[in-house]
């Protein structure tokens, strides 16, 4: 399975690159690369600059069509690499084994995502299968970027927390937007 890493974002809320942001003798995006890839052979970093990230080890997706976000990042993966797992990389509680279960539960739908009880749903974090590819094009060039309308157009399994059994905590999908996301991360 490929297992991509989105590593695209500006991190303008967090007023400074999050993915760099120290924690202990690694950084946010370390941390997460050596997670995945203790448990997946596939693991790529999805990024518009190739450049970027250059001191962590890992093979790369260049985006094709930039400027439309995780969109962009997802467009490339699945017309680089076919079927994908998708992680943001500022997900720190993210867990390789929850995404291994997330692969499972789809099935033989086009995308496999959690729905929280609230009806919110998290898109970095799932599983999409390369037939989406056309869908992200289309939605790319008509300048709507939003991967949930993908999500509820498309063949999607939306499940709910529970289906993840003991791999689900309610930190699993926090990401790090802001500062003070980090600081209490970093208390933890």
């Amino acid at each position: 399975m490929n297992i991509v890493i989105l590593a695209g974002g500006k991190s303008r809320r967090m007023g400074r690159d999050k993915l760099s942001l120290p924690l202990g003798a690694s950084t946010l995006l370390e941390r997460v690369v050596t997670r995945f890839e203790a448990e997946f052979d596939n693991v790529y970093l999805s990024v518009a600059d190739p450049e970027k990230y250059a001191d962590v080890p890992a093979h790369r997706v260049v985006d094709v069509l930039p400027g439309a976000g995780p969109l962009s990042g997802l467009h490339a993966a699945l017309s680089q690499l076919g079927d994908v797992f998708l992680v943001a990389a500022d997900l720190p509680y993210a867990t390789p084994q929850a995404a291994r279960r997330v692969i499972e539960l789809c099935g033989e739908k086009e995308a496999c995502i959690v729905m929280l009880p609230d009806g919110r749903l998290e898109p970095l974090f799932g599983f999409y299968r390369k037939t989406l590819l056309p869908r992200c094009e289309a939605a790319i060039h008509s300048g709507d970027y939003r991967m949930t309308e993908i999500l509820h157009a498309a063949d999607t399994r939306f499940i709910a927390p529970e289906e993840l059994g003991d791999l689900w905590c309610e930190k699993l999908l926090l990401n790090l937007n802001y500062p003070e996301d980090y600081l209490e991360f970093l208390q933890t």
